[in-house]
This record gives structure tokens, C-alpha cells and sequence, in this order.
């Protein structure tokens, strides 16, 4: 007796469609699972049997064989058992075959035979769509997140009975319908911290303003207790509104890492993710052995990725920021595969001058020498260090401020004016692949649309030359005039633009050379 159905299981945010073959042969009683099966996949022989048995049917007292094919590719997840159930009752005559043509099934069972959510619905019923399924079938729990992809009818269920009902043709569900655009503008989003609690700092706002604008990395130097992590804080709220087709691509691969709340079908707010600094590197950017998951980078992507107390973080760990900071994603390569994920992230990072966190303070004196903050600064390479587009020296507050009443600008009024530089932006890049935003500009746009008059120029190379800054730096500064003309309504970049630019590279003397 033989059976055969499609499932389907994933790598990286994407999915491919895993046939499960069914034999039973007139043996002793045995139950076998092939095709590179992880631990999960090999333990849901206890967890079909179970679930059979709960449901009211009759387990078959004969040597089964599971086949997942192909083969040559390591599954994984709990996601088999439900496709594993159906294929033995359809093996023993109780399901038609022809039921299961054009028919995906996933899902993971509980020992009653009811459903428990899987990973990674998205991504699979976009696969399942694309290779030609005319229906999914998946427990109810991830039923609206699948029908967001909008390929295929997907039919929800509970337990291991309701889908044998459905595919016996007993029930007859309605397929879930999900308008994407519809959900996206009725979720409800959580209050975000406030840029109006932060007093003081406008120097400090400004600058995260035009970050916000163009996407731009950003690190914060200043002593403790100046700021510089509530306003890290506080980014998200500036952040234009997540457009949907950047909700649908956070939402995959949120989903396929497991970190989608139950009952949320879609991720409508910016990722805001502030890992601690003993983080691994591959936890930071992604990896594993036997599996290749998305690291914090990849989980912040559409949002921000912020790195407080930037020197304590292992130099490794840094460095292997260096590339997909670069290329906005980051291949991750096995000797059995190769996974990428997109990272296209705002990094934000927050550190102290010296050891003690004087180093500049007007209120306290430092306790450090030369050599030891030399050696602090050190910890953050050079490379890395171009490749933050705006620096920036965070003071302490003073005290008559702190007390004041008066309330500062409201995240929502930056806000307004960030989203209206960035569909400046989306207009000028119309039509350009992969550019979205200034920080995305490659050098031919930058020779587009970054052309400077005689005094910007001249502006300009002086102060390459006074810094010493590097040609990726003169890149950045060429982005970072681009959005701040952006934020004031100009087409052409003025040496105005030009110098607050400059401003935001010069603390490079002032810190990495003392």
C-alpha cells in the first residue's frame, strides 16, 4: 500500500516542496522516516502514532516507510507530522489519492491529534503558489498569515480529524481571505517611546532626524547618563510607517524564526533590535551548523539594529559587520549549503570616549591616560567605523533643562517631516533597483543625483584633506548632504548642505587620533 502528498519545509526565508512518500508493507510492526530527517522529524513517530489513536482511527500494525524527498536535503521541524498522519491513513484506503493532488499540507501535532502553529507559513504558501498548489492546508493559527500570500486557497483546521473530514470531502471549509492592505491599515500598533521626553539634546535630535531620513548608521559618543540610549530608543517612532511590501518581507522572515506573537498574521512596526554585547558572531549575523538561522541583523531588517556600549562587544563580532552593512544582506555558507538573508538595517551605536567616560566631559575630569584611551578607541576599526555614515558627540544635559517644563518636538512632527524626504527619495529612485533611500545609493547615483556646485565642491575637498578622510567616507558625506537637502525641499545640494554633512564626520580627529 502506497501513498504520496506534498509538503513543504524551509532554508533561509525561502521554501521548497518536500514530497512524502508512504509504504506499508504485510511486516512486523515498525515505523521508519527517511529522506535526512532531523531529531524532529524522527521523533514525530511517536507523535503520529499518538495522534492516530487520539483522533478515533486505526493505526496499522504493519512496517511503514516514510520517504521525504528529495532526499539529499536535511529536513527539519515539526512541520511533517501532520503530512506524515495523512499520508499512512491515506496509504491504508481511508483518504482517496486523487484528494491529495495539488494539495499542501503542513503542520505539527499535539499527542489528541489537534494542530500547533509551524514556522515560515508565509514563505511556504508563496512557494506553494508559484510550483502550482491549488490549495494549503495548515492549522489555524497560521491560516492568515498564509493567506496573505494571496497564490492559493488555504483551508484552516484544527486537529488531525478535521482534515481528514476535508480531504474525505465531509467539510467544506471557506478558504481564509486576507486583504493585506486592509489588515496592515487596521493593526494596531503599540504606543512608541517619545522624542518629546528627551530634553535637551537638539543638536543630537537634528542629527537622528537625518538618519531617519536617508537610512543612514549613526554611532553616539558621549559620556553615561547623557542620553544616548533613549534617544537610540525613541529612532523607531521617526521611522516612516513600514510600507507593505516591507511588512511582507519582515514578516517572513520573523515568521520562519519563530518570533511572530500568536495571533499576529503580519509585523506592521519597525524591528528595533538591541542585543547585549556578549552576543556570539553568528548570533549577530546569522548561522548554525546543521541549521542556518537569521541573526540579529537579518531580524532588524526594515528597523534598527542598536549596539550599546560599542567597545565591549568582541572585535570579531564587529568586524564581520563590515559586509552586509555593505551589501544590505548576508550570505551564509555551509559545506552542505549557502542561505541568505536580507539585512538591510539603520545601525545605531552608542559607546563612551574613554575606559572611565570622562574623556571631554566639561563636569568631570578624566581618569584615563593616552594610552588607555588609545586603546579603548582602538576596539572599533577603522573600516567599520567608515562605514557609519553619521558621528556624533552626545554632552551632558544641563540641570536648567532637565527642570524645565517646556516640552521638546513630539516623534510624531519629525516623523511628518522624515516620511516627506523619504517619498522625495522614493520618486527619485524610481525605477533604480535596490535603491530606495540616499543610504542606498551605489556610485552612479551618487554621480546622478549628488552633482555639487564650485563652492560645495571646494568645501568639500578641503575638508577631505583636513580630515584625511577615506573615498567611502567622501561617498557618505556626498549621501548624507543628499538627504539633508532633501529635508529642506531642495533639488540641489548648497554648501549649507555640505557643511552640516562634513560636521557629522569631524569628531573622527577629535576621538581616533588622540
Amino acid at each position: 500500500m502506497y501513498a504520496r502528498l506534498s509538503s513543504a519545509s524551509v532554508i533561509g526565508i525561502s521554501a521548497f516542496v518536500v514530497e512524502v512518500e508512504t509504504h506499508l508493507e504485510q511486516q512486523l510492526p515498525a515505523f521508519t522516516i527517511v529522506g535526512l530527517p532531523d531529531s524532529a522529524v524522527r521523533e514525530s513517530r511517536e507523535r503520529v502514532t499518538a495522534a492516530i489513536k487520539s483522533s478515533g482511527f486505526s493505526f496499522p500494525q504493519r512496517k511503514i516507510t516514510v520517504n521525504l524527498a528529495p532526499a539529499d536535503v536535511r529536513k527539519e521541524g515539526a512541520g511533517f507530522d501532520l503530512p506524515i498522519a495523512v499520508g499512512i491513513l491515506a496509504a491504508i484506503g481511508l483518504i482517496p489519492q486523487e484528494q491529495l493532488d495539488r494539495t499542501l499540507i503542513i503542520g505539527e501535532l499535539a499527542l489528541d491529534g489537534m494542530l500547533r502553529p509551524i514556522h515560515g507559513a508565509l514563505s511556504i504558501a508563496i512557494e506553494a503558489g508559484q510550483q502550482g498548489f491549488r490549495r494549503l492546508i495548515l492549522p489555524r493559527a497560521n491560516a492568515e498569515e498564509a493567506a496573505l500570500a494571496q497564490a492559493l486557497d488555504v483551508l484552516a483546521a484544527d486537529s488531525l480529524g478535521e482534515v481528514v473530514a476535508m480531504l474525505k470531502g465531509e467539510l467544506l471549509p471557506e478558504p481564509v481571505h486576507v486583504e493585506p492592505a486592509k489588515l496592515f491599515a487596521q493593526q494596531r500598533t503599540h504606543p512608541q517611546p517619545d522624542f518629546a521626553d528627551v530634553k535637551g539634546q537638539e543638536a543630537v535630535k537634528r542629527a537622528l532626524e537625518v538618519a531617519a531620513a536617508g537610512g543612514h548608521n549613526v554611532i553616539m559618543i558621549g559620556p553615561p547618563g547623557s542620553g544616548k540610549t533613549m534617544l537610540a530608543r525613541r529612532l523607531p517612532g521617526i521611522l516612516p510607517p513600514l510600507t507593505l511590501a516591507e511588512a511582507l518581507e519582515t514578516t517572513r522572515i520573523h515568521s520562519v524564526a519563530g518570533l511572530l506573537a500568536p495571533g499576529q498574521a503580519l509585523v506592521t512596526e519597525r524591528p528595533f533590535r538591541a542585543p547585549h554585547h556578549t552576543i556570539s558572531d553568528a548570533a549577530l549575523v546569522g548561522g548554525g551548523m546543521s541549521t542556518i538561522r537569521a541573526g540579529e541583523i537579518s531580524l532588524a531588517h526594515h528597523g534598527v539594529l542598536f549596539l550599546d556600549e560599542l567597545p565591549e562587544f568582541a572585535r570579531n563580532v564587529l568586524e564581520v559587520l563590515r559586509q552586509p552593512l555593505e551589501e544590505r544582506r548576508i550570505t551564509i555558507s555551509r559545506s552542505k549549503m549557502t542561505v541568505e538573508y536580507p539585512c538591510n538595517v539603520m545601525l545605531v551605536c552608542s559607546m563612551n570616549p574613554c575606559p572611565c567616560g570622562n574623556f571631554g566631559n566639561p563636569r568631570h575630569e578624566c581618569t584615563c591616560t593616552p594610552q588607555q584611551i588609545q586603546r579603548y578607541m582602538a576596539k572599533i576599526s577603522g573600516p567599520l567605523l567608515d562605514r557609519i555614515d553619521i558621528h556624533i558627540e552626545v554632552q551632558p544635559v544641563d540641570h536648567r533643562e532637565l527642570s524645565a517644563a517646556r516640552r521638546g518636538e513630539s516623534s510624531t512632527v519629525i516623523q511628518q517631516r522624515v516620511t516627506e524626504a523619504r517619498q522625495r527619495q522614493l520618486e527619485r529612485f524610481k525605477g533604480i533597483p535596490g535603491v530606495f533611500k540616499n543610504a542606498d545609493m551605489g556610485p552612479r547615483e551618487i554621480e546622478r543625483f549628488c552633482m555639487l556646485d564650485t563652492h560645495a565642491r571646494t568645501l568639500l575637498e578641503a575638508a577631505m584633506r583636513r580630515l584625511g578622510l577615506s573615498a567611502r567616507a567622501y561617498d557618505r558625506i556626498l549621501k548624507v548632504a543628499r538627504t539633508i537637502a532633501d529635508l529642506d525641499h531642495s533639488d540641489q545640494i548648497t554648501a549649507a548642505h555640505i557643511s552640516e554633512a562634513i560636521q557629522y564626520r569631524s569628531l573622527d580627529r577629535q576621538f581616533w587620533n588622540v
